[in-house]
């Protein structure tokens, strides 16, 4: 895809009117509190102007949470990041190098609430000019890429499901290769999915 194609794609897509999404999506018997408190945070979709691929990191299988798991750069919204926005460019800078004078913001998506208590604003971004990651070890084990089209069709996305607290959950799952990718990245992909399709 070439580059005014691939922003005007990404454009396209954000201008469309799409609901929040949120870990619940798929498990319709799940009744939420009133009142609940969520943490704010954010995650950027990072798409490479040159290749049109999104930037993806594998999380240290050290971490408490998520170990191993798929996921954007991003974290929760320090009281220093100014908004969503911030939080994803400082996020991405200190996970995996990605400096913000590289980066166009274009956009958000509606906020996803996640089962683990955050509602996450996902921050639509390109890359300009070269990048080589560097990953915080402490962090992320691995950073790699998925073209965008992968992620373009809700048809890529699957549903599959596990026991979690007692219960039977479903979720998203969008495979690349040998990267399992499920969960809050996965739904936030299949609302962006929506959105291009």
């Amino acid at each position: 895809m070439r580059a005014p194609d691939l922003r005007q794609t990404l454009m396209d897509a954000l201008s469309k009117t799409g609901r929040a999404s949120s870990d619940y999506d798929l498990n319709k018997d799940v009744v939420l509190p009133e009142g609940r408190k969520l943490t704010p945070a954010s995650v950027l979709i990072a798409v490479r102007l040159d290749t049109g691929n999104v930037i993806l990191t594998k999380r240290s299988a050290k971490l408490k949470h998520h170990p191993g798991q798929i996921a954007f750069a991003g974290g929760k919204q320090d009281a220093s990041d100014v908004d969503a926005i911030a939080a994803a460019l400082r996020e991405a800078s200190e996970e995996i190098g990605l400096m913000p004078d590289c980066v166009e913001v274009l956009g958000t998506l509606p906020a996803h609430e996640t089962v683990t208590g955050y509602v996450v604003t996902p921050v639509i971004a390109l890359v300009h000019g070269p990048f080589d990651p560097v990953p915080e070890a402490g962090e992320v084990s691995e950073v790699f890429e998925v073209p965008l089209t992968h992620f373009a069709a809700p048809a890529m996305f699957r549903i599959e499901g596990r026991r979690w607290q007692g219960r039977r959950r479903q979720y998203f799952v969008v495979p690349y290769g040998p990267y399992y990718i499920w969960g809050a990245t996965a739904r936030i992909l299949r609302a962006l999915a929506d959105r291009m399709a």
